[in-house]
This record gives C-alpha cells, structure tokens and sequence, in this order.
C-alpha cells in the first residue's frame, strides 16, 4: 500500500479521503525540517501547505510519486526538480477562487467607500460625513493581472458591479476581458495581482512599473509579497499615484525578523489612511479549507484512476 505523508495543518476530510482512496496515511504535524527530511523516503505521497520549502536537495533520494500542495502557488516547491524526478505536482487553484474574490472585493469597497477608516472614527466619537465621501465602482476600470482561476473569479463578481473590466495574462490571455499592459497603463483605476511568483514576476510592481500609469490607482495584492515590494509602494503612496492599497500579502510575512528598514517602510505605508492589510487570509475561508481538500482529491483520483 502507497504511504502518504501529511505534514501540514488541513481539513481532517484529507486523510479521510486518501484513505478511501487506498492510500497508507500518517499525519505529522509535529516535524522539524530535520526530521521531515529523515523520514521523507518512506513515503510515496506527500500533502504539504506551507511548513516547508520543498527544495530539490530534500527531494534527493526519495520515493515520492506525487506532492500535492493544499493551496494555490507552487512557490514553496521546486517544481522543476519534480518533474526532473518524475513527481507528479497537484495544487488546489479552484478550491479558493470564490474566497480571494471575495476577499478582494471586500478591501476595494472598504478602501472606496472608507468603511475602514469610518469605523475607527465613529468608534472614537468622530462623525465625519463628508470627510468619508467615498466613491462608486460603476463605469471605473479594473486591470487584472493573471487571469487564471483567481483573476477570473474577481472578474466575474465585478462585471456586475458595471466596471469596466480589462485581463492581461501573458501565458492565458482573457477571451472574456483582454487586453494589453499599455492599454492597462493607459485605463485603468484599479489594478489587482493574480500571478504566481516566478523568477519572471517578482518585483513586478516597481517605481517605473507604477509611473507607467496614467491615472491615481488602488493597487490591490493578494497573490504573493515579493511581486510588490515595499519601496515602489511607498514611492506610490508619497506621490500619489497609489490612492488606495490593498495587501493581504507581504514580502516578508515573519513579522518577528523584520529589519529595521523593513519596520520603517511598513510603519510609513501603514500610515496613509487609504491603506488595508490583512494576514495572508484572502483565499483562507472556512468553505475553502474543505473545497482545496475536494480539489486535490479528485485530481489524485484521476491521476491514478483509483
């Protein structure tokens, strides 16, 4: 029987499922890296979210047949090294698409309509109506970048907001939405960031990435930090080109090993009202817990044609 090991915290309907699937499976929360690396060639399956950077060096030597990955992005992974090995990869893109949209949703119309900061000030005895003149989403133009399962969903969900809606994906252009980086430059009021990070896209947001624009835009992020690093966001927010900045990402999300260039740079974005931050929950919902759980199941099934 083809052993499986999870290393990660997910739904219980996971081990459940391979399981019922004819698989041997152990959960190991617990491991250190050491340990995870001493153990790993017992097994043909591996489940794993985020607890370790899955290198080519720790692959070295292993059985493993398959690694399926409880989420979105494949940054964690080296999936080259995979496929040098012969290791099939599944990721669960679909399992979350309804929740980052949602979530996406929820930061732009908090940072239009200033529900954010509207709140803090009612609850601190401030009534400020004009003050917190928000701004409608009808007839405004979003550019998204990536328009794979995430992209999609968001677009989806504002079409019928009455936007305008333009899709640049530079590997599956958008039949739906498409358009060109410059006719993005030139339109649009809203970006939104649905890309992997790849070699190709991190540091994508930069000062001359941002100048290219045509209008003040909200830049929203809820793909992965490195793609939008602090410094050209704060070069943003000082000139004005930002208006509005929703991150549910950070290029370095263990806030404990900031530097202190890092602290500053985040200390002063964070001080523009205009500004929204959540802890990387964008896709992380109590319905995607399970759904991602659904996703890979199904395509180990197939795979496998258990």
């Amino acid at each position: 029987m083809r052993k499986v090991l999870i290393v990660d915290e997910v739904h219980p309907s996971m081990a459940e499922g391979l399981t019922n699937l004819g698989f041997e499976v152990e959960t190991r929360t617990d491991l250190s890296l050491d340990e995870f690396v001493t153990i790993l060639p017992s097994y043909e399956g591996l489940v794993v979210r985020s607890k370790f950077k899955i290198t080519a060096e720790i692959l070295t030597d292993t059985p493993l047949i398959f690694i399926a990955r409880a989420g979105a992005g494949l940054d964690l992974l080296d999936v080259e090294a995979c496929i040098a090995r012969g290791i099939t990869v599944f990721s669960a893109n679909e399992g979350n698409s309804d929740a980052v949209a949602e979530h996406v949703i929820g930061q732009l119309l908090s940072l239009t309509h200033k529900l954010h900061t509207s709140d803090t000030e009612v609850r601190h005895g401030l009534w400020e109506r004009e003050g917190n003149r928000g701004f409608e989403l009808k007839g405004k133009t979003i550019g998204i970048i990536g328009y794979g399962n995430m992209g999609k969903a968001v677009a989806s969900r504002l079409s019928s907001f009455g936007m305008n809606i333009l899709a640049y994906d530079k590997y599956a252009p958008s039949t739906d939405y498409p358009a060109t980086m410059d006719q993005i430059f030139e339109r649009a009021d809203i970006l939104s960031l649905h890309i992997p990070l790849t070699s190709e896209t991190r540091g994508l947001i930069s000062t001359e990435f941002l100048d290219s624009f045509k209008k003040s835009i909200i830049v929203i992020n809820s793909s992965r930090g490195p793609i939008a690093p602090l410094e050209p966001l704060l070069h943003g927010l000082r000139s004005g080109q930002i208006k509005g900045l929703a991150l549910d990402v950070l290029p370095n999300e263990k806030l404990s090993t900031w530097s202190p260039v890092e602290k500053e740079l985040f200390t002063e974005i964070a001080a523009y009202p205009a500004t929204i931050f959540s802890p990387h929950v964008a896709g992380w919902t109590t319905e995607s817990y399970y759904k991602i759980n659904e996703v890979l199941l199904e395509k180990i099934k197939l795979h496998f044609s258990l």
